[in-house]
């Protein structure tokens, strides 16, 4: 079988829970080494995770993107990686392995594709940090293909690259059906309405916060914490702190709508497994969401905060059906593993045969 060397740096959170995915689905179909570094987010048992066929390398060097020494060993420890497995094909998931992994391999003729699960210099917003990170992107670019995990994410990985793609992420339908299954719905004496993950700038609490105060008459639940936690000041929002994964789809399946206001995502799997789950969603007009929410068909895709409200409040005189109904088939259709899976396969298949650098 060709070898698939994925490397992934920020392997938690979300990302985590799609290496760990993509790596499971393709270790049928091809020799698969996946080079890794432990962070806070990484689960503790990760490797169970992952299936026993998959070749696991951690990588002693990677860091914070400031630290110039730890990157430099970073480089060498990827490289010495590099020849010691002879992989066909390079993966760099997330922006630190993408830019030490385009420096590291940019002379290889091995092809290498990168993937940024969310461009880091949307998500953080404005800022000196993330203007170093867009240079970044601009510099290197073109050191591999780009593929990203929607078509609006590729419209912005068009300005740093000449070869992209992209390949919509996937809910597992089966792992997820099976965690919903026996959890009993938390009952709510009002329309609810929450959101989950992380309080930080790329989430906009703020402007969560606003779409509460504009509707007092319902409920707004914020599942998770962070540094802008004090910015949830509404009296009708409670900010639950982070749960369990049972409790926290306890708490969807009883709620009534489901608010994703971020700066930009790849494609958020917090909003897709709700569509799956039949929850009226309203997303920001932004990267990701905008590819996988179309405005009025299965969802709402909203600018303003008071665009949020007023889409909630027709919701609570008249629930809006048709839209759930669209967005679990478009989870049925498109948004799951399986077509992920043999998406993927075809991907690799396609760039191993074309072959050559990517420089």
């Amino acid at each position: 079988m060709k070898k698939i060397l994925m490397i992934c740096e920020a392997f938690g959170g979300g990302v985590f829970t799609y290496v760990s995915q993509l790596c499971n689905d393709m270790c049928g179909s091809f020799d698969v080494y996946l080079a890794y570094s432990i962070r806070p987010q990484t689960p503790k048992n990760y490797k169970e995770f992952l299936d026993p066929k998959i070749h696991l390398i951690e990588v002693k060097n990677f860091g914070k993107i400031s630290d110039i020494a730890g990157d430099i060993k970073a480089v060498h420890e990827l490289q010495s990686i590099l020849l010691e497995i002879h992989p066909d094909i390079i993966h760099l998931h997330s922006s630190i392995a993408g830019g030490i992994g385009r420096i590291a391999f940019r002379k290889s003729n091995i092809p290498v594709i990168y993937t940024p699960h969310g461009y880091a210099h949307i998500l953080m917003g404005a800022g000196i940090k993330s203007r170093v990170f867009k240079f970044a992107e601009k510099l290197l670019g073109n050191c591999a293909i780009t593929l990203t995990c929607c078509q609006s994410e590729d419209e912005e990985a068009k300005k740093f690259s000449k070869k992209t793609a992209y390949i919509e992420t996937g809910v597992n339908l089966k792992e997820l059906s099976a965690a919903l299954d026996g959890i009993e719905p938390v009952k709510n004496d009002k329309f609810t309405v929450f959101s989950l993950g992380r309080i930080c700038v790329q989430k906009q609490p703020q402007v969560f916060n606003r779409i509460a105060e504009l509707v007092p008459e319902a409920r707004f639940l914020w599942i998770g914490d962070g540094e802008l936690r004090d910015q949830l000041t509404a009296p009708n929002i409670e900010s639950t702190g982070w749960k369990p994964r049972h409790e926290a789809l306890a708490i969807a399946k009883g709620a009534d709508a489901f608010i994703l206001c971020s700066l930009g995502e790849a494609i958020a799997m917090s909003l897709i497994e709700n569509m799956y789950i039949k929850k009226l969603c309203l997303v920001s007009d932004v990267i990701g969401n905008k590819s996988v929410i179309r405005d009025g068909v299965n969802g709402y895709v909203c600018g303003k905060a008071d665009e949020y409200a007023k889409r909630i409040k027709s919701a609570m005189i008249s629930f809006p059906s048709r839209l759930t109904e669209n967005a679990y088939n478009d989870i049925l259709n498109t948004y799951n593993t399986d077509t992920m899976k043999k998406k993927y396969i075809e991907f690799y298949e396609s760039v191993n045969a074309a072959g050559g650098g990517t420089v």
